[in-house]
């Protein structure tokens, strides 16, 4: 690999169109607010955008992380190395038909928006989950009973060489926050909902309950990285961080929130250390306690500050 002057001055002359920062605080895109620097960060606006950076950190033997909206990720303090693709500007979605189509970089949030508005039904369970389009099909996100697998009819990726790749709702193994994106290096660029007409008044009246039970029940007004652990089979996790007397327990900046205990919140200052910290106490006293292990959700990626 080149050094790093030279390959800067390389990244932004071959990419004067695409916004790359150097040294940047990834703090400054995670919903924790923790995360240390990223050696480059670009900011495609579209496929072909993101194509040519795939196929020159292919080229150039870059190290390439790729990032949503960063709602359910753990950035380590160390940083990440090499290209960090943050996919948010690539953000389009419209509707045609009994279809709903949004590119990676758009928020959950507003393709439910995008749906309601066009009399679709189905993706009303995701109307308040903060993540990404490419995030959420990458760990099949859910909530209130419905999942991301239940709505998808296709996506598009590219490939780590760069090649655009259409995979079906079978072609993704989807699974409990699992589908087959998590086992390649292939890089979430489109997705296709597939829904069902209904009244827009009903969608939208069923979207608001929705987020009303979302705002009382989970610590919407702190920093967070949402739900950090997987639900055991058998069990509610946050019962039994709950019954654990975890809640308030503080490390750091990070504490178990008293309002949900499912959740980390950034209450002062935070460290991606201290939320690392947090979650393997957790995982020992209610292992101690209840003799169950306790498997995260929450995606951790990035390297520990060098001594």
């Amino acid at each position: 690999m080149k050094g790093t002057s030279t390959m800067t001055k390389d990244v932004l002359a071959t990419f004067p169109a695409i916004e790359i920062k150097k040294n940047e605080a990834l703090s400054h895109y995670t919903n924790t607010k923790t995360g240390g620097p990223a050696d480059y960060v670009a900011f495609p606006k579209s496929i072909s955008e993101a194509k040519a950076l795939i196929e020159y950190a292919n080229a150039e033997s870059m190290p390439l992380t790729v990032i949503g909206n960063a709602s359910n990720l753990i950035v380590k303090d160390g940083g990440i190395r090499g290209l960090t693709m943050i996919l948010t500007k690539m953000n389009q979605i419209h509707a045609s038909e009994n279809h709903v189509v949004a590119e990676a970089g758009a928020a959950m949030i507003e393709t439910t928006k995008v749906a309601c508005h066009a009399s679709l039904s189905g993706l009303e369970f995701a109307a308040g989950i903060p993540g990404s389009v490419g995030g959420a099909i990458f760990m099949n996100a859910g909530a209130y009973g419905g999942e991301i697998s239940e709505v998808v009819e296709e996506i598009t990726v590219l490939t780590r060489e760069g090649q655009l790749k259409t995979l079906s709702n079978a072609d993704l193994d989807f699974g409990y926050r699992h589908s087959t994106v998590q086992d390649y290096d292939d890089t979430v660029v489109t997705a296709t909902f597939a829904l069902t007409p209904g009244k827009q008044d009903t969608i939208q009246a069923q979207m608001d309950k929705l987020n009303t039970l979302r705002a009382a029940k989970q610590p919407l007004e702190w920093p967070s990285c949402g739900s950090v652990f997987k639900r055991p089979t058998g069990y509610f996790t946050g019962k039994l961080i709950h019954d654990a007397g975890l809640q308030g327990h503080r490390i750091g900046g990070a504490e178990v929130s008293k309002k949900h205990a499912g959740f980390i919140i950034n209450v002062d200052h935070a460290t991606a250390t201290d939320y690392m910290d947090m979650i393997h106490y957790v995982q020992k006293v209610v292992f101690e306690k209840f003799g169950v292990h306790l498997q995260t959700e929450v995606r951790i990626i990035g390297e520990d500050v060098t001594k």
